[in-house]
């Protein structure tokens, strides 16, 4: 008897409607569980329960155990058709579910991750297809006789396609179980952000070597073979990936030493932002306006960087005037002072100073210095309020700012009637009355 007389027996030997009935109840029951527990620990974010009940793992996996308990049961009486469908295409939406809740929180922008998932789906539904239709098996066995060579050793196509697999299942089981330790036992036990990057960095390292490893002698590779690719890889860090190999152990040394942390304000290479995170080659700095620069971890180690949060948050600001020069000094040292410590972000101490810099020609040259804490917020916005607070109360005095004297020639020794010079940007203009 071929498959397909197979299923057409199948299809008329099982009582359709009871089938359908207990498949609507499992639905129905596992439904009803996965609700209730996301009252309890409502999480959008969770890989198990999802944002809704219906978009987690957890509601697919549960009608599963639920559909294989009902067919375990029913096929003492009859024979049964459509839950065992059912099973085999639940079991891939539960894979499915949870590889894509697990890729999209681990990677939540990254269009490999979206590739990944759509070609992973595409399998998945496509084994449980064959799998219904009880062709899985020939598949398998088609695909075992066809053989790749690979150099002197010769490997089959089933052999390669589950050791893909089995390597991509075993990332996706590592990403998971790193995300939920780092849950679980990290955020709990270690407060100091640097640190907690640390532990993650070397959970998820360690954890992913190990799932290589494990994947790849389930599918029966020789792991002593790889001894030899480790040296090749070894030398390959020694010449071509220095810089790589530099700025990752960098990384470990600038989280380690504690030196730089996430959220400490620096200035590096005349670039000053704060740390926004620590990557295992490079650093995130964002500045105040929002542009962000991208460091190699190797310069933090080579090159000078000032932390200007670790030692000293207080950040220096001046503001630059002329006044005539009849003007009194005192009021307008008074004038200035005033304006800057009516600002609620100017520092009481140090107090504001104000300084007569230089005496010109035209005019007196004062520098009002002050000091804010808080820089990450702003450095542009405190010194537009103290310039206006400055120019209110000078116009209120009645303190005139100086202009610059500028000298006026006349292009030739006679004046020509009707033209009268003009000066424009220190250069001569003629021009008409």
């Amino acid at each position: 008897m071929s498959v397909f007389e197979q299923l057409i027996a199948d299809f008329q030997n099982a009582s359709t409607w009871l089938e359908l009935a207990l498949l609507a109840l499992c639905l129905a029951l596992a439904f009803g569980i996965t609700r209730m527990l996301r009252k309890h620990f409502a999480s959008d974010t969770s890989v198990w329960l999802g944002p809704t009940a219906l978009r987690g793992a957890l509601f697919p996996l549960l009608t599963l155990v639920l559909v294989w308990i009902a067919q375990a049961v029913l096929a003492h009486y009859q024979q049964v058709f459509w839950l065992r469908m059912a099973g085999s295409l639940l079991l891939s939406l539960a894979v499915i579910r949870f590889v894509v809740r697990v890729l999209s929180k681990t990677f939540p922008n990254s269009t490999a991750a979206r590739l990944f998932e759509q070609v992973f789906s595409w399998l998945a539904w496509g084994v449980a297809v064959l799998a219904s239709l009880g062709l899985l098996q020939d598949v398998m066995q088609e695909l075992d006789s066809l053989h790749l060579a690979l150099g002197k050793t010769s490997v089959s196509l089933l052999t390669l396609i589950e050791g893909l697999l089995s390597a991509g299942l075993m990332m996706v089981a590592v990403l998971w179980a790193s995300s939920l330790f780092e849950q679980r036992v990290l955020n709990q036990v270690v407060s100091d952000l640097s640190m907690r990057k640390v532990a993650m960095n070397i959970t998820r390292t360690v954890l992913i070597t190990v799932g290589l490893l494990v994947s790849l002698s389930i599918v029966g590779v020789d792991l002593t073979a790889l001894s030899v690719m480790g040296g090749a890889v070894g030398v390959g860090l020694g010449f071509g990936m220095q810089k790589i190999a530099s700025n990752y152990v960098s990384g470990f040394l600038v989280l380690i030493e504690r030196a730089l942390r996430i959220g400490d304000n620096v200035r590096v290479d005349g670039f000053e932002g704060r740390i926004t995170d620590i990557k295992t080659r490079f650093t995130v700095i964002r500045a105040s306006n929002g542009r962000e620069s991208i460091v190699p971890n190797e310069t933090l180690i080579t090159q000078r960087v000032e932390n200007l949060t670790r030692f000293d948050q207080r950040f220096s600001l001046t503001t630059d005037i002329v006044v005539e020069l009849n003007s009194d000094v005192e009021q307008v040292r008074a004038l200035l002072l005033a304006a800057a410590a009516a600002q609620p972000r100017v520092l009481k101490a140090p107090a504001p100073s104000v300084l007569l810099v230089e005496i010109l020609a035209y005019g007196l040259q004062f520098s009002l210095t002050y000091y804010i804490a808080d820089p990450v917020n702003g450095q542009g916005n405190v010194r537009s309020d103290v310039n206006i607070a400055v120019l209110a109360g000078l116009r209120a005095a009645q303190v005139a700012l100086a202009v610059p004297q500028q000298r006026l020639s006349w292009p030739s020794e006679t004046p020509i009637e009707g033209v009268v010079p003009v000066v424009k940007n220190g250069a001569d203009f003629i021009g008409h009355a």
